[in-house]
């Protein structure tokens, strides 16, 4: 998911903040390749720890910036759609919070006792 919003927030912003109703201006096309390069880069740290032990103190600062990414886009997700209601907005915001839920539960696992 963070690989996909990555590379198109790289490539094509002018074509996401048409779709998200913001003027393409130099400012906003900029920030969009900026939010881009940063979901690509989580996406590349998630991949290349994909079969390391996750949970307890392995690997906790990846499982941390996660979980706090997935929580802040949460709440930001849930206090856009109390004031505007949109189904796919809905959607997504349960996707971040099953997302937080899990990577809390990761950190406070311990991946030895399974």
């Amino acid at each position: 998911m963070m690989g996909l919003l990555g590379l198109a927030g790289t490539f094509i912003p002018e074509e996401i903040s048409i779709i998200l109703g913001i003027a393409p201006t130099p400012i906003t096309l900029i920030l969009l390749q900026i939010i881009g390069g940063l979901y690509l880069g989580f996406a590349m740290l998630n991949w290349f720890t994909r079969s390391a032990l996750m949970g307890g103190i392995y690997n906790k600062p990846v499982v941390l910036g996660n979980l706090m990414h997935c929580v802040v886009v949460f709440f930001a997700l849930l206090r856009q759609l109390a004031e505007h209601f949109h189904f796919f907005l809905a959607i997504v915001t349960i996707i971040y919070l099953g997302y937080a839920v899990w990577f809390t539960k990761v950190m406070r696992s311990n991946p030895l006792d399974n």
